[in-house]
């Protein structure tokens, strides 16, 4: 029988704990990945005894405090904290999720932080999301036209036509969705993921763009499209509650009608 191991330099282990000096009532436990490619060690979890009568109520105030003035190590990406630039994507207690808008209160016990999975980890939390960005540049998610707009003046779209591109347009690309695809995980050289695959769905249904046929015939491939298996992990991983999985099926469609014809 073959017998999987993880490789000794990437197992797990126990790191340092940061209890608090201190005296409060409401003291919340977190643990957090640790892990620093500089130094050449095992990735770690260290844990951190958080007041929380000080500080904000979601994930992220509590990693900025951590941060400030607990262990100023602790690396992790931020931006907007308003759910709005998908900068803090991370997983939490399993969750594939935004930090600034998790509630710490929506978590029972202790909060466990770690870096959004099956993706290279650059430093701690922060992981590399060049092949993810690749793969949306690949989608060419620009509006396409043959045709010449000489008059300049403004593509009008009826309410309807833009209604089909309104949800798919509110992705801002934090990978939550294609991180918890298991497809992804094993293919991420060849299947696009649901986000990129999402950005594409959104210009195939554009009334504005001319490109329909061409995007279709990029995305008819054994790989690139076909390798979503319906699980729907990245519909209930999408914290802006977006819906990949039916883009991804509707393309699917899409490209049946069209093969259907030719």
């Amino acid at each position: 029988m073959t017998e999987f191991r993880l490789p000794r330099n990437s197992k797990l282990k126990k790191g340092r704990q940061f209890t608090s000096v201190k005296q409060s009532i409401n003291l919340r436990r977190y643990s957090v990945y640790r892990y620093n490619p500089d130094k050449k060690n095992n990735p770690r979890v260290d844990s951190y005894d958080v007041d929380m009568d000080n500080c904000g109520p979601m994930v992220l105030d509590v990693l900025i405090k951590i941060k400030d003035e607990i262990d100023p190590t602790l690396t992790f990406r931020r931006s907007c904290r308003e759910g709005i630039c998908g900068s803090c994507a991370m997983n939490i207690n399993g969750s594939n999720t935004l930090a600034c808008t998790k509630s710490c209160e929506d978590i029972k016990g202790e909060i466990k932080i770690f870096p959004l999975p099956h993706m290279q980890v650059i430093k701690d939390l922060v992981i590399d999301l060049t092949q993810f960005y690749k793969q949306y540049a690949d989608v060419k998610p620009w509006l396409q036209r043959k045709s010449l707009n000489n008059e300049k003046k403004e593509y009008i779209q009826k309410k309807s036509q833009q209604e089909k591109i309104d949800s798919p347009s509110a992705c801002i690309l934090c990978a939550c969705c294609s991180t918890s695809c298991p497809s992804y995980w094993w293919n991420s050289e060849k299947y696009l993921g649901p986000a990129a695959l999402l950005a594409s769905y959104r210009w195939l249904v554009d009334s504005r763009d001319e490109s329909t046929e061409h995007r279709l015939k990029e995305l008819d491939d054994s790989f690139k499209l076909y390798r979503c298996h319906t699980i729907m992990n990245c519909t209930q991983a999408c914290p802006k509650d977006l819906n990949p999985a039916e883009a991804i099926a509707n393309t699917k469609r899409m490209l049946l009608e069209r093969n259907k014809k030719s």
